[in-house]
């Protein structure tokens, strides 16, 4: 039975370093494989921007659902007009007519150019430095440090912990 004391490489695994990173361990595939001369710390620093970029692509996710649910609670608000209109609040439904429909969510801006402006500036910069890094220092292969920590956590020879979908 193994305690935590064994080893990981008992288990199928290859030893990794304090750092998390083991140059020994090959890549799941040729398109994942780290480049020649490719040193611990430059495959950590194109996974570190990866990693940075999807948070940039979750952000904008974000964006784009605060566009869409803004507009949608702009659209809604005929509805409560309307309501208010029937049953006798013209006036609060005026309010609501003038005041916050079709507001501004930023000064001078709606949603869909707040997410024009973002994707067109600070979005833009993020992707052309991102896809540089990963051009200029890893041949333009993706997830080579994930490819390795695959190869180093999983379970060679058992179900399941194929490499590649075509090693079963």
């Amino acid at each position: 039975m193994e305690n935590a004391r064994t080893s990981s490489t008992s288990r199928g695994r290859a030893p990794s370093s304090h750092c998390g990173y083991d140059r020994s361990v090959e890549s799941i595939d040729e398109e994942h494989a780290r480049p020649p001369g490719a040193s611990d710390a430059l495959v950590a620093a194109a996974g570190a921007m990866s990693e940075a970029f999807e948070r940039i692509e979750r952000a904008r996710g974000a964006l784009y659902t605060f566009h869409q649910l803004t507009g949608g609670a702009d659209a809604q608000l005929d509805e409560v007009v309307d309501g208010l209109r029937d049953n006798g609040f013209a006036e609060l439904a005026d309010r609501i007519s003038d005041e916050l429909v079709g507001l501004n969510t930023l000064a001078g801006r709606w949603t869909f150019q707040i997410v024009e402006e973002f994707d067109d500036g600070y979005y833009a910069t993020f992707r052309a430095l991102h896809d540089a890094v990963r051009e200029e220092t890893m041949l333009g292969r993706r997830h080579v440090f994930e490819a390795e920590l695959k190869q180093r956590r999983r379970t060679h020879g058992r179900p399941g912990h194929e490499a590649t979908p075509g090693d079963s």
